[in-house]
């Protein structure tokens, strides 16, 4: 498992913190760690940013560095926002992308299964 698809499990399983409870058996316990995990947002979203550019830079343009790029940038919205020049821009991006949360994590958290 490479480092692009444990970062893509993690922002998954923070992307979609509010959709965990309908899983019937393991739904409660997945939700208490995306919960926790979600006290980490801007710092997991910092990081899969960082990775995905990596990718980009080293191996190569594919599905998965692409989707963990946007799930990084949901996530550090934050202090992606604060950045000067684009930060108002990255802002704009993720509010029309913030929509979309609960697919982006879904893809998310099938790519990095595939």
């Amino acid at each position: 498992m490479s480092l692009v698809e444990i970062m893509l499990i993690l922002g998954a399983l923070v992307l979609l913190t509010g959709v965990f409870y309908l899983i019937p058996v393991l739904g409660k316990y997945i939700e208490k760690l995306a919960k926790w995990l979600g006290a980490f947002q801007a710092l997991i979203g910092v990081i899969a940013v960082i990775v995905a550019v990596w990718h980009f830079i080293d191996v190569e343009v594919d599905l998965d560095s692409m989707v963990l790029l946007i799930v990084g940038l949901i996530l550090a919205v934050s202090i992606m926002s604060a950045l000067p020049m684009v930060g108002k821009y990255i802002n704009k991006l993720v509010k029309a992308l913030g929509a979309f949360q609960v697919v982006i994590g879904i893809i998310a958290l099938i790519l990095a299964f595939i």
